[in-house]
């Protein structure tokens, strides 16, 4: 989908709220962030400005959010420890901004393709999860946890479900009230179709209505007057001088320190990670379905960390709860996020005042219903349909992410979805299909694209049950790539065990780098001199069935069609000949699953025999040696309905349609009507008209046979020999499915098919 237009009326009306929303959801979990990391409160606002600005400029993604990550928390507080000064790991985190940008150059956002679809929605249930268990106590009050915290052991030695619990014992009334209220109004709002369409969004007017019950509750002096400590606390600097001494900056004295370095890689990594994975996540909540280009993220949020690392900021990542946030609130493209962080620095730098008026609780319903949005039954039987292959890394992952943190639980839904990537490969890791070609069966075993060593142990398995005197064919012609391991089992396989097992190994596909491994079919797949002078019409037949069914179940053979052409160039040896109706539904060799050179295919509108279409199959019979005829209709046949409507209405072809020629042609299949059954058009009941012609079409082809030995010396001999036979068939078009009859005349051989009267 092209990227939308930055700035448009239509999307302005969405963003600009969106972005206000983002903005004062933002603004307690970069100070919550900021407390929880150890780090000072104000490099938590320095990494949101940052975020939004620079990053929410340069990304590629209309509805990302970027800022402090939860997910960082415990490595940030772990490197600010082992490396002494804030100051220090400021340097750390510029250089982990170099990496990104390295990465992103280096295109390694491509792994983000490889994350399966049940961890990213398992990340989704498990913040939406999270989100719910950690804001109900902020909702009513309870505030010891910093808001921005996701991790399940908090800084306080608390852990997400005690201090649930022991929220219900401290509650602030005043923060309560404003909390279950801002839900109800949320909830409303949402239900209400003509709120639900205006262009202020529920949030925004959440949040003003908390700070009017504040304000409004303090100016009265009731007991329900909400504290301090319940509202956003924004570090009030009394002007520019004193904002910017907020600032730190990154010491460069300590680029030494191999500390720094090892800290930089695993900054970078751990957020490269997170960014990744939120994106495809946050893609899969916009409600555009738009892609995010992850390559253009990491340079942007390589950047981001450079110049936040530059001024004291925590590091950054593009951020799920933020990001779901914007897209509920509305938000279109990326100027709600570059808003958001306009809002952040103006608001922090000439009106931090206003900003503390703003009580958790407010922020914490939104927080909270978001939650409840990400985690959805829905989304709970959606993944339980999908099978426990979908089902068990999901809950596993949001199990993991709730009772660890963010970075932990995403690893261990990674590592479960491999276990059963690998165990399903274990079972499943190649295509075998047992195809029946003319000359017996052979195992065909079809490689991935990407073959790795993980389908060793299947391969070898599979090998070694072909059963002495079996054939197996492996095919790569549709493989990229072939581990060396895996080239090795079919190169050994191929020079002593098919040796030792009486094994034949045809090989196809593989191309020059693989070695000493090269084509070599060692079956024939098609009808040769030798194959044709070993069969039988009754073989023929068989074959036509196998053909036949295959076709009808969507298990054709899978032939080398350029080998053919090089195989039947110096002659040909059908094994049949086939009369058909010219119908464009009824090519023989697709019904039956033939390929180059099996046989040869007479086609005539009404499948009947004219005297060059026996002149065709003498030759086929007498001269190349064909062993069977079929005379091939089917249901639903124009030039069979035409000859019934015309028979009734007393009109030949030539006045009907003004085409001389057809006149021979339909006369003949009228010879297959029963003058005494026939009705008018108009006299037809529902379906009688259908199976009226479908059983013309039926005598028509008898009546062929009939005529191919009365008009034809030279075939009726071959069949009263034994050499050939005729048989009948009825494709039917709805179904695919072949039904063969044949005559008492039709072959003096035995043959397995249904015996019926001639006409």
């Amino acid at each position: 989908m092209p990227n939308s237009p930055l700035l448009s009326a239509k999307t302005l009306t969405k963003d600009v709220p969106a972005g206000i929303v983002v903005f004062l959801v933002a603004l307690p979990l970069c100070l919550g962030i900021a407390l929880a990391s150890n780090a000072p409160l104000f490099s938590g606002l320095v990494s949101g400005i940052v975020g939004g600005l620079l990053v929410g400029f340069l990304s590629g993604s209309h509805t990302s959010v970027s800022g402090p990550a939860a997910g960082l928390t415990a490595i940030v507080a772990a490197q600010i420890g082992k490396l002494g000064t804030f100051e220090t790991f400021l340097l750390a985190v510029t250089l982990a901004g170099v990496i990104q940008v390295v990465l992103g150059i280096c295109r390694a956002g491509f792994i983000a393709a490889f994350f399966p679809s049940s961890v990213i929605k398992g990340l989704l249930a498990a913040i939406g999860t999270i989100l719910i268990l950690k804001q109900i106590p902020h909702v009513i009050g309870h505030d010891p946890d910093p808001e921005g915290d996701m991790a399940f052991e908090q800084p306080d030695h608390e852990n997400t479900f005690t201090e649930l619990w022991a929220s219900f014992f401290d509650i602030q009334e005043g923060a309560a009230i404003v909390g279950l209220l801002s839900i109800v109004l949320l909830a409303v709002w949402e239900k209400v179709p003509r709120l639900k369409k205006s262009l202020v969004p529920a949030p925004l007017v959440v949040v003003v209505f908390g700070v009017a019950v504040n304000l409004l509750l303090r100016q009265f002096g009731s007991s329900l007057e909400i504290g301090t400590s319940h509202l956003v606390q924004v570090p009030v600097a009394k002007d520019l001088g004193a904002f910017l001494g907020f600032l730190t900056y990154p010491d460069f004295s300590s680029l030494a320190n191999p500390a720094v370095y090892i800290a930089a890689v695993t900054i970078a990594i751990v957020a490269s990670l997170e960014t990744l994975l939120n994106l495809e996540a946050v893609d899969k909540l916009d409600p555009e379905q738009r892609r995010s280009p992850a390559n253009r993220e990491l340079l942007a949020q390589g950047v981001g960390n450079i110049v936040s690392g530059l001024i004291g900021g925590l590091p950054m990542t593009s951020v799920i709860v933020r990001s779901s946030v914007n897209i509920n609130a509305g938000g279109k493209t990326k100027v709600s996020a570059i808003l958001h962080g306009v809002l952040l620095l103006g608001c922090v730098l000439f009106v931090p005042g206003w900003l503390n008026e703003i009580p958790l609780a407010a922020l914490a319903a939104i927080l909270l219903m978001t939650g409840l949005k990400l985690a959805s039954p829905k989304l709970l039987k959606q993944m339980w349909a999908e099978g426990p292959n979908q089902f068990l890394p999901f809950i596993i992952t949001v199990v993991a992410i709730v009772l660890t943190d963010l970075l932990i639980g995403i690893l261990i839904g990674l590592g479960v979805s491999i276990c059963f990537i690998l165990h399903s490969n274990m079972r499943r890791p190649l295509r075998k299909v047992m195809e029946k070609h003319m000359t017996g069966d052979v195992l065909r075993i079809e490689l991935a694209n990407q073959v790795s060593f993980f389908s060793r142990a299947m391969l070898e398995k599979t090998l070694h049950a072909v059963p002495r005197g079996g054939h197996v064919l492996i095919d790569a012609r549709n493989t990229d790539y072939i581990d060396a391991d895996i080239l090795d089992i079919i190169q050994d396989f191929k020079s002593h065990t098919a040796k030792a097992h009486g094994v034949t190994l045809s090989l196809s596909g593989f191309k020059d780098r693989y070695g000493n491994l090269e084509d070599s079919i060692q079956f024939v797949d098609f009808s040769s001199r030798e194959v044709q002078s070993s069969l039988t019409p009754q073989r023929v037949l068989e074959i036509f069935r196998e053909g036949n069914d295959r076709f009808r179940h969507g298990r054709q053979l899978t032939r080398d069609v350029g080998r053919l052409v090089d195989a039947t160039a110096g002659g040909q040896f059908p094994m049949a000949v086939v009369l058909s109706c010219i119908d464009s539904r009824t090519p023989a060799e697709l019904v039956f699953d033939l390929g180059l050179g099996d046989i040869f295919s007479v086609r005539i509108a009404g499948n009947i025999a004219r005297d060059k279409v026996l002149g065709s199959m003498e030759y086929a019979c007498a001269v190349a040696g064909a062993k069977l005829i079929l005379v091939m209709g089917h249901t639903s046949c124009g030039a069979v309905n035409a000859a019934v409507d015309l028979l009734a209405t007393h009109k030949t072809a030539s006045e009907a349609t003004g085409c001389v020629n057809l006149d021979t042609l339909i006369t003949e299949i009228q010879k297959s009507v029963d003058p005494a059954t026939l009705k008018q058009p108009d006299q037809w009941k529902n379906g009688e008209k259908a199976a009226y012609a479908n059983e013309v079409s039926r005598r028509n082809i008898l009546r062929t046979m009939r005529k191919i030995r009365e008009r034809s010396t030279t075939l009726d001999r071959l069949v009263l020999e034994g050499k050939i036979a005729i048989i009948g068939s009825l494709y039917d078009i709805s179904t695919g499915e072949v039904s063969f009859f044949q005559t008492a005349e039709s072959s003096t051989v035995p043959l397995d098919v249904p015996m019926t009267q001639a006409v």
